[in-house]
């Protein structure tokens, strides 16, 4: 077999990964005809393809979405050829200082998770804040929106102008969602 590639994964996303009674990795390794080794002891997951290295990238891709904190089932999206993961860094608009970090995130994340709600209800995305990252999963006109409006957000925008951003531009996004499912350009 072939390695595709591996992904250093939180000791305390090792057990949602497996998954009950290793229900989630033989689901991973069943849908990406791959093969996952999990190194337990160091946190570290290899991926390795069976036969159809895309099906075994996507593999690989829906692994990292469990590091970045979605559940499985959402992870699983990513089997779907119009399904895509973005990482965004926190520490790219921040300088190192944990005390910036924190409040940055807590800014990503709203009180009570309202603005991530927003985000994901408007954009039709799903949205994880894990240690200094914001993971975003869905179709690709959807994830540009929300990449913009979280990058909104960590640049220090105000939440209200993020989203007027969005609710400006909800309109497009559906229209352009269509478009793409009827074959146009």
């Amino acid at each position: 077999m072939l390695e595709i590639g591996n992904i250093k994964v939180p000791f305390a996303r090792i057990g949602v990964l497996i998954g009950k009674e290793g229900t989630v990795k033989a689901k991973i390794e069943e849908e990406g005809k791959a093969k996952l080794d999990i190194d337990s002891e160091n946190a570290i997951v290899t991926v390795y393809q069976k036969n159809d290295p895309l099906k075994a990238l996507m593999a690989l891709n829906v692994v990292q979405a469990i590091a970045r904190g979605f559940n499985p089932e959402k992870a699983m999206l990513l089997f779907d050829d119009s399904v895509q993961l973005i990482v965004i860094s926190i520490k790219e608009f921040v300088n190192k200082d944990a005390k910036r970090i924190k409040e940055i995130r807590g800014r990503s994340i709203g009180k009570e998770g309202h603005t991530r709600e927003i985000i994901e209800e408007l954009t039709g995305t799903y949205i994880s804040i894990s240690g200094n990252t914001v993971s975003i999963l869905g179709d690709f006109i959807s994830i540009q929106y929300a990449r913009e409006a979280v990058n909104m957000i960590l640049q220090g925008r105000k939440h209200k102008t993020v989203y007027s951003y969005l609710e400006k531009n909800v309109g497009e996004l559906k229209f352009r969602k269509m478009e793409e499912s009827f074959g146009g350009s």
